[in-house]
């Protein structure tokens, strides 16, 4: 194909803003991998840009030595596979059911659904409900809160309109029932708005460490980003005390080899790296799964 010079200017300068993007993007992200992977005490001179001047582990080490992370590495891996194939089902289940034009009251439940998505009942309504509902301190008050998802059902529900009728009816016609029709044709051939709402939600129960903080007092339940913010915030308080006088804190510069920045960083990369490891199974889901779901009707 023949190329005017116009056209190798436009595709040059196409290549030149995406990569340019792609740099900004990327480079906080490889930063802080760097400075996590860096000396502390050499990390508070500056200067970390993209490779670490004195490499070293011990801000790893000091990560991984509080055993309250292995615990809660376990219950955030529990609570990110049974929240997100609960939330999922459920809201596919929802989804399918307001896509009956016969369902009674579809519209009031779908008014009300929506509602939800604008009005909330606020954090204190919310700690009352949870308390009421026998709840705190329990494994479950980071999965069933969330199991709903209204943004999700819109989803699920556009994507079961956008399917033919035809598979339906013959299904029926065959004696399958509404949820024989659901498990055995319509999930199914649901893979890529499935994949794209399971890895949304499994990002939001991996990196929610708010409401385990309000609702659960438990240590042997907090998930891991939970710990991970209690242990940085208790090195930040360290580092506040030191602060109180400067001379302390020049001798703690010093010594110290594991300062808060690169602590911040190292737990950072633990809270972060694993979630991210299972975006490249799902990537070719994302534009699929949720161009369809917002666009047919």
């Amino acid at each position: 194909m023949y190329l005017t010079r116009g056209d190798r200017t436009f595709i040059g300068l196409n290549y030149a803003v995406l990569l340019l993007l792609g740099f900004v993007a990327f480079y906080p992200f490889w930063n802080a991998a760097v400075i996590s992977f860096n000396l502390g005490s050499d990390t508070s001179l500056g200067g970390i840009t993209f490779w670490p001047r004195v490499f070293t582990w011990q801000n790893y080490d000091v990560v991984f030595r509080d055993e309250r992370l292995i615990d809660g590495f376990v219950i955030s891996v529990f609570r990110t596979a049974i929240g997100t194939f609960l939330s999922i089902i459920a809201t596919a289940i929802f989804a399918y059911g307001m896509t009956k034009r016969e369902l009674i009251g579809r519209k009031f439940y779908m008014i009300m659904s929506i509602f939800t998505m604008y009005f909330g009942g606020g954090l204190i309504p919310t700690y009352l409900l949870i308390r009421e509902l026998q709840l705190m301190n329990t494994f479950w008050v980071m999965v069933v809160p969330g199991v709903i998802s209204v943004w999700n059902m819109i989803i699920f529900r556009t994507f079961f309109k956008g399917m033919p009728t035809e598979l339906e009816e013959s299904a029926q016609i065959d004696g399958a029932s509404n949820w024989g029709v659901l498990m055995r044709i319509i999930l199914p051939l649901s893979g890529p708005v499935i994949a794209t709402l399971s890895l949304f939600t499994a990002v939001y129960h991996w990196n929610d460490w708010f409401a385990p903080s309000i609702y659960i007092s438990n240590v042997d339940l907090l998930p891991i980003q939970t710990k991970l913010q209690q242990i940085l915030n208790s090195n930040i308080m360290l580092d506040q005390m030191a602060n109180m006088d400067s001379a302390a804190q020049g001798r703690l510069n010093k010594m110290r080899a594991v300062t808060t920045k690169s602590l911040s960083m190292a737990t950072m990369m633990v809270a972060t790296v694993p979630i991210l490891c299972v975006y490249p199974f799902v990537q070719k889901y994302f534009v699929k799964g949720v161009l369809i779901g917002s666009l047919k009707e």
